[in-house]
């Protein structure tokens, strides 16, 4: 008798925790912070932050609405594939990290990896002296090219030390620097201080029409995006 009872308790307990578990799935719950892995048919903020910058990447084409539809797997599957990622249409860690997005906190997406405001805007403004002609992918890559330089032992390691690096960049020598930053040259610095890189490590950049230096052209090529060759 006890041991139909004890039995009878185990099953009431089992049945209980799958309810509760079939009614969260079922609720359809927005997320609230970046899941580990987002798939068809997840919704909430994080999705519509993924959204948002697939769609400034030029990925997306559907509503910023946050859920995770056929026009936004179509949109995943896409940048995978230009990122050399397993194109499967979910996002796990590593798709979170070419995104620029974090595994496991919302407020990723207002990273800046430690730096200050002006030191965004400062990068902002060298993206659009050296590149507001350029794809948006182009112009992140050219921000990501500033922050390669800040980690590598070979260059100046803070972002004012490698923008105004002697030589470094044309902008800086013909003033252009000082121009005033759109909302595209900021939103890109903001993309690579959030970890998007799609220059894949370069720590140079250059327009083959232009460049007159012979040292250049025998760095090793990683992408070229529109005028701009990226390269270590």
């Amino acid at each position: 008798m006890k041991k139909t009872v004890c039995l009878f308790i185990l099953m009431v307990i089992a049945f209980t925790a799958l309810f509760a578990v079939t009614s969260s799935i079922a609720s359809n719950k927005p997320v609230s912070a970046y899941a580990l892995v987002l798939k068809q048919g997840s919704r909430g903020e994080t999705v519509k932050t993924m959204q948002k910058k697939l769609k400034n990447w030029g990925y997306y084409t559907g509503a910023i609405d946050g859920i995770f539809g056929a026009k936004t797997l179509s949109a995943v599957k896409y940048f995978q594939r230009k990122n050399n990622l397993t194109a499967d249409g979910i996002v796990g860690a590593k798709t979170l990290k070419a995104l620029g997005m974090s595994s496991g906190s919302s407020s990723s997406s207002n990273g800046g990896g430690g730096y200050s405001s002006a030191d965004i805007n400062l990068l902002a403004k060298l993206i659009y002296a050296e590149a507001r002609g350029e794809p948006y992918q182009g112009q992140v890559a050219v921000g990501a090219v500033v922050l390669n330089r800040i980690k590598s032992s070979s260059f100046p390691n803070s972002m004012s030390g490698v923008i105004y690096q002697k030589y470094a960049f044309t902008c800086v020598s013909d003033g252009q620097i000082n121009l005033t930053p759109n909302q595209t040259a900021k939103n890109a610095a903001q993309d690579a201080m959030n970890g998007w890189d799609p220059s894949y490590g370069a720590l140079y950049y250059y327009n083959p029409k232009i460049a007159t230096s012979s040292w250049i052209f025998s760095r090793q090529t990683t992408v070229v995006i529109g005028e701009h060759v990226f390269a270590i």
